[in-house]
């Protein structure tokens, strides 16, 4: 049955990795870019705003782009499992919707990422003092749960789909130009995932299976295809940029408080919410 999957013709999906590119860079990336350049002005703190607006957006499209990446494979997958990771995800990204939208605004009221919500200026007269369990229950949904909801299935997702991503025709086992012109839009989106979902352990695990997955089929005469390369070349070109970002961060001392452990990996936000808010 595998060979037979594999004698069918693998074309890279020029198409679904150029929506995927786009609306990560624009929705996801993009988000925070939007949510600091746009006026408070125009979108009062009682209302959504323009990142909650792409947010939304990109909760839709992600969806989308990930039942159509599985709809290509040349593999078929139990729906079951297809289903309830693509349930798991979208409940994942709702939730980490409504805590960043939160924490957005409480970004704007002064509140300060590198420090815990009880080490924060802003919770310190908060009255009842009851109401900051709220708030670390609302860090807990959106730092912890939400990320983990949202991410774990969104790897299993890709990794399915790699699995069906090999081939031992020669002229397929390779990548075409606009593949190498995606990959490094697609390595960095993948190291922004990684360092401000601080999902590092499943990212590793991901790309270990992955990698495992090449070697066993290896043995039996098949190699990834044009998108399986594209997917292990992007995880490996991530990789080393959190490895390089880690390495350029490793000795600042407020982001060392924030990350005692070994751990070490510092979020895009929190390097904001140090380095470049007014507050600092």
């Amino acid at each position: 049955m595998f060979i037979d999957i594999c004698r069918r013709k693998a074309d890279f999906h020029i198409d679904l990795w150029c929506c995927f590119t786009i609306q990560n860079r624009l929705l996801d990336f993009g988000r925070p870019v939007a949510m600091i350049l746009c006026p408070v002005d125009w979108f009062p703190l009682s209302k959504p705003s323009a990142g909650d607006y792409l947010h939304l957006l990109y909760n839709i499209t992600t969806t989308f782009l990930l039942l159509k990446l599985i709809e290509r494979s040349l593999k078929t997958f139990p729906r079951s499992a297809v289903y309830l990771c693509i349930i798991t995800f979208v409940m994942g990204v709702s939730i980490h919707l409504v805590g960043d939208s939160i924490n957005h605004r409480l970004l704007l009221s002064g509140y300060q990422l590198h420090l815990s919500v009880r080490e924060n200026p802003i919770m310190k007269n908060l009255k009842p003092e009851t109401l900051i369990n709220f708030f670390e229950l609302l860090q807990y949904y959106d730092k912890s749960l939400g990320p983990c909801m949202w991410y774990v299935p969104l790897f299993i997702i890709l990794f399915l789909y790699f699995t069906g991503c090999f081939t031992f025709v020669k002229d397929e086992r390779q990548m075409s130009t606009s593949a190498w012109l995606l990959l490094g839009p697609s390595g960095l989106y993948l190291m922004y995932l990684v360092t401000e979902g601080q999902i590092l352990v499943p990212f590793i695990f991901t790309f270990f299976a992955m990698t495992a997955t090449v070697m066993h089929q290896k043995r039996k005469g098949f190699l990834p295809d044009g998108n399986g390369l594209f997917l292990l070349y992007s995880f490996s070109v991530s990789l080393m940029l959190v490895i390089l970002c880690v390495s350029c961060l490793w000795n600042d001392k407020v982001l060392r408080k924030k990350y005692p452990d070994v751990m070490y990996i510092p979020k895009p936000w929190v390097l904001y919410s140090v380095h470049a808010t007014p507050e600092r």
